[in-house]
Order: structure tokens, then C-alpha cells, then sequence
């Protein structure tokens, strides 16, 4: 007797079972294939084999690669947490606590390493700079933007996020000196500034 198919992204049985933590597992997996072995070569059934799951969960909680993706960045940044941290205390200062906050993550080992997979699967994969566009960008700086009430937000987020991601990648992924190994406070200190102008000013 032919079996009936399950429907697209239903976990099988013994799948379903695995647990209230299955889910923080896949992602936890997620970010170290992406950044091991970048956007192009992860593939969801790899991503499932290391985290001990069926395939199918992962379609279950995630839908597509590119979902799973968008996920990965945002354990990374946890916007839930760093939107009302830096908008918290008001327009002034808010410069500083966006660059410390940015920079923070990139210099903890536990978040650089996905971040560094992120970021040099943009610069080549489509798919990959669209689902950091709509997160850095959309769910993350304009999402502060639009709170400070200032004009042309949308352009501001995207002035900010440049010299933020610019800072990145000449940091971490070319190494470029004396950025590569000068003190965070440092850039921090001549970044904020600049952020501040961004952010605030009419």
C-alpha cells in the first residue's frame, strides 16, 4: 500500500520529537556551517546533519535556506535586545552606543565568525546581500532610525550601516593596518561622532 506524502516542510514523527531545544540547536548548526563553509556550499540537509535532526525540521522551522540565513544573522544581533538598548537613553550619546554595540559583536569570537561568513557571502551571492540588506538595514538601523524622527531616515540607516560595514570588512575580513589591530575604543571613539551626525541631525 502506498504511503500518503507528508506536506511540504512537516517534520516526520520521530523528527517532531526531538524537543523543545531542537530548534536552538539547527540554528546554533546553521551558524557554524555558514561560517565554515560560507553561503554557497551550506546546504539545509548539512545543516541538519550537524545539528542531529531530520531535514524536514529544519523546513518546519525555518522554510527555506535563506530563511535559516536571516535567522543565523539574527542570533548574531539580536535586534529584539539592541533596538531598545540604544534608543533607551535618549538622542544624545546615541552614536557611541550604536559603534560600542557594533563593534561589541564583532570582537566577541562567539558572533564574529558567522558575521565573517555573512559578510563575504554578500559581497558574491545575491541571495545572501538581500537577506543582510533586509535585516542590517530594515530590521535593525531603520527600525532606529525611524524613532529619532528626524528626515530622510531610510538614507540615514543607510549612511550609517555603510560606514559600519565598511569598518567591517576592512577590520575583519581584508585586515587592513592599522585598523585591523587598533584598540575597539579607539574606533569607537572616532566612529560615534559620525553616527551621531547620521542619526540626529536635522
Amino acid at each position: 500500500m502506498t504511503q500518503p506524502r507528508r506536506g511540504r516542510g512537516r517534520p516526520p514523527r520521530d523528527a517532531a520529537a526531538e524537543g523543545p531545544g531542537a530548534r536552538e540547536r539547527i540554528l546554533e548548526a546553521a551558524r557554524a556551517e555558514f561560517a565554515e563553509r560560507g553561503y554557497d556550499k551550506t546546504s539545509v540537509r548539512g545543516i541538519a546533519r550537524a545539528a542531529g535532526v531530520d531535514a524536514a525540521l529544519v523546513h518546519h522551522y525555518f522554510g527555506t535556506k535563506d530563511e535559516v540565513f536571516a535567522a543565523a544573522i539574527e542570533m548574531s544581533f539580536e535586534p529584539a535586545l539592541v533596538v531598545p538598548a540604544v534608543l533607551g537613553a535618549g538622542t544624545e550619546g546615541i552614536g557611541e552606543r550604536l559603534a560600542r554595540y557594533f563593534i561589541g559583536v564583532w570582537e566577541n569570537p562567539a558572533t564574529r565568525a558567522p558575521l565573517l561568513a555573512i559578510i563575504r557571502s554578500a559581497l558574491t551571492h545575491e541571495a545572501a546581500a538581500a537577506v543582510l540588506r533586509g535585516f542590517v538595514l530594515r530590521r535593525l538601523l531603520e527600525r532606529i532610525a525611524g524613532e529619532l524622527h528626524v528626515p530622510d531616515p531610510t538614507f540615514r540607516a543607510e549612511l550609517a550601516a555603510s560606514h559600519m560595514i565598511g569598518i567591517a570588512i576592512l577590520r575583519y575580513v581584508v585586515r587592513v593596518e592599522p585598523l585591523a589591530t587598533a584598540d575597539p575604543e579607539d574606533i569607537i571613539g572616532m566612529v560615534a561622532p559620525t553616527l551621531q551626525r547620521y542619526l540626529t541631525e536635522a
